[in-house]
């Protein structure tokens, strides 16, 4: 493969290179290791100097990456993947990093899915969580477990505290106020059903 670009990253006082090759794709390296390994634009990068970048450069700093990024918060290996991505890994390295982390279970997405579940299941609704995670890019099946293990609240029950955290009077006739409510839990990912349901539950 060879080197068709090489730019010095944005900033006074950036230290790394950003680097495209004739695939199209695009890695990132520090000057210094790009002076002891050659890398210079039009330069050829042969079998043997790549694969030895992989085992002493790029794979070793991603697995690196990945641990510093988990150290700050819990992710899924969807996000952890997108971050390395930004962090300009060739894909080999990022895929050997993350299989690093998994294989200590540093990165586990049905934990990750409960736990979301349990801090939020109080404020939003399953539909709205599962939207979330879906986003985060846990599966779906991964998503339906950890509802069916970790959600108990009731749906209805908590379309009633939010009428009453929003001083909303059910029994007002303010069509305006109340087609805010209905787009506001909507919003949430309550259904119609439950939200009438809680409506009828406040009156009382």
């Amino acid at each position: 493969m060879y080197i068709t670009e090489l730019t010095r990253l944005s900033g006074k006082r950036s230290k790394k290179l950003m680097i495209r090759l004739d695939d199209g794709s695009r890695i990132q390296i520090y000057c210094g290791e790009a002076d002891k390994y050659g890398l210079s634009e039009g330069a050829q990068i042969t079998d043997d100097k790549w694969e030895q970048l992989m085992k002493e450069v790029f794979i070793p700093r991603a697995r690196s990456r990945a641990m510093h990024l988990l150290e700050r918060q819990d992710r899924t290996r969807h996000n952890l993947i997108q971050k390395l991505q930004e962090g300009g890994y060739p894909q080999r390295a990022i895929d050997e990093a993350v299989a690093y982390v998994e294989s200590y279970h540093y990165i586990d997405d049905m934990r990750y899915a409960s736990s979301y579940v349990r801090y939020h299941q109080y404020g939003k609704s399953r539909r709205r969580i599962t939207m979330d995670l879906r986003g985060k890019g846990v599966s779906q099946e991964i998503i339906e477990e950890a509802l069916d293990r970790e959600f108990v609240s009731s749906e209805v029950d908590m379309i009633c505290s939010i009428i009453r955290k929003r001083g909303y009077d059910p029994t007002q006739k303010d069509m305006k106020q109340k087609q805010k409510l209905y787009r506001f839990l909507l919003g949430r990912g309550f259904s119609y059903e439950d939200i009438d349901s809680a409506i009828s539950k406040s009156r009382n």
